[in-house]
């Protein structure tokens, strides 16, 4: 299993919408190595969704139910998107501050690359994440 981190700003589409969808299409990435990433994504795999703009914080946990297939929203070129449920809302939101400042956290791809709308994350990171959400930072 790999983990992962997607971001969205919530006027985009925030978590209580994907709460309320029941599953999403992941569209829009326009970015390489974002798509690559999202190629790599396995059905079953964990996903923290990430508010970005003002709240910077992740929010949830959602899994991979459909794994990469051509993005429907893309009129040219060679793009990707896979399919999202809601798992659970984190107990307490984890900010980038916190990530930054966390000394296992500060070297997530979210915390060096903050513009990548789909990063990799690593198990510990994984791990680390989910113990701060149920604590509160």
């Amino acid at each position: 299993m790999s983990y992962w981190l997607v971001k969205s700003e919530p006027e985009a589409y925030a978590w209580s919408q994907l709460a309320k969808d029941g599953v999403t299409a992941w569209t829009g990435v326009r970015n390489f190595a974002a798509r690559n990433h999202l190629r790599a994504m396995k059905s079953g795999d964990h996903v923290f969704f990430y508010h970005s703009g003002e709240e910077k914080s992740v929010v949830g946990l959602a899994q991979v139910v459909k794994e990469a297939y051509p993005d429907p929203t893309a009129t040219e070129g060679d793009w990707s998107c896979v399919d999202l449920v809601p798992a659970r809302a984190l107990a307490k939101p984890v900010t980038l501050a916190a990530i930054k400042a966390d000394k296992i956290l500060k070297e997530m791809v979210l915390a060096r690359q903050s513009r990548s709308s789909v990063s990799p994350v690593k198990e510990m990171e994984f791990k680390r994440l989910v113990k701060l959400a149920e604590k509160g930072c």
